[in-house]
């Protein structure tokens, strides 16, 4: 359900658009966008839309509100709002005026710095300069009808607008800790990785909980923390067959997996060769 009070001036923008097959399989697409010069009463309300709403403010204020949060977005200000769940959001109270850039997004890539840019499900607003943000809503305007080589072109639009406020965001205090804290989980990966490991055992050298740990170091390593083992073992593992004449078995143990025909299912699901194949391959001297 949608209830809206359009009380916008004429020469606010509204663009549409019904995405085809290209712009579906880029990581970054825009289904609607416009530049909105919101007046006093100006207001939405809506239950829910499948997509991801990106403000940014140019002047005046607005006022944002879902599940239980209210958040304010000043001049020089931006959010993105994850639709699917009940919102409203209106010029702020006391303020004659909210002109803002908006845009309806989604696609794999927006939904992966989402949790970025809304930790725990927070709404988090954050600092971004004019003279870097107007210039990518700007040429999402100008690419809007040109075809099918302009969604290349609005998909990296999008994915600057969402990095820009990732980096703001992930500058503050509070993510450089968990950054530190990350990394250090990281690194203790890297050092113990022939020993075996378990989630309970890097909880003990982090003081977190078991799904902060797991959605931070997501957030911040692209993966889970067993993929980042696996990917280390491997690693590891290359090294030793090229660098060593040690049997499949023994860098099997080596590396931490329990027996060799373990080690030889997840080496070839992750390499596209078994380890004899990657060991014959890698050694196999260059043709003039």
């Amino acid at each position: 359900m949608l209830t809206y009070n359009m009380d916008v001036e004429e020469r606010s923008t509204w663009l549409r658009a019904t995405p085809g097959a290209a712009a579906l399989a880029q990581p970054f697409y825009c289904t609607e966008a416009g530049n909105f010069y919101g007046r006093a009463h100006f207001a939405t309300a809506r239950t829910d839309k499948e997509s991801y709403l990106l403000f940014y403010t140019l002047s005046g204020s607005g006022l944002i509100e879902q599940n239980d949060q209210r958040v304010e977005l000043p001049a020089g200000s931006a959010l993105l709002l994850n639709c699917r769940a009940p919102q409203s959001y209106c010029t702020a109270p006391g303020q004659d005026h909210w002109h803002h850039y908006w845009a309806h997004l989604d696609g794999a890539g927006v939904a992966n710095l989402a949790e970025v840019l809304q930790p725990q499900g927070r709404l988090s607003p954050v600092t971004v300069s004019r003279l870097e943000m107007q210039p990518l809503f700007e040429s999402l305007a100008a690419e809007w009808e040109h075809g099918a080589a302009a969604q290349i072109e609005i998909c990296l639009a999008l994915h600057r607008m969402l990095a820009l406020m990732a980096r703001q965001l992930l500058a503050g205090d509070e993510s450089r800790s968990n950054r530190t804290l990350i990394e250090q989980a990281a690194e203790y990966i890297r050092q113990h990785y022939a020993e075996p490991l378990s989630l309970d055992s890097l909880l003990a050298q982090t003081p977190m909980s078991k799904s902060w740990f797991l959605r931070l170091f997501r957030q911040y390593m692209g993966t889970t923390p067993y993929n980042f083992l696996l990917s280390t073992r491997i690693t590891r593992a290359k090294e030793l067959l090229v660098l060593t004449d040690f049997s499949v078995c023994e860098i099997a143990h080596q590396v931490g997996f329990g027996d060799e025909s373990n080690f030889s299912t997840r080496f070839t699901a992750m390499v596209g060769q078994s380890p004899q194949q990657y060991r014959k391959s890698a050694m196999k001297p260059a043709e003039n």
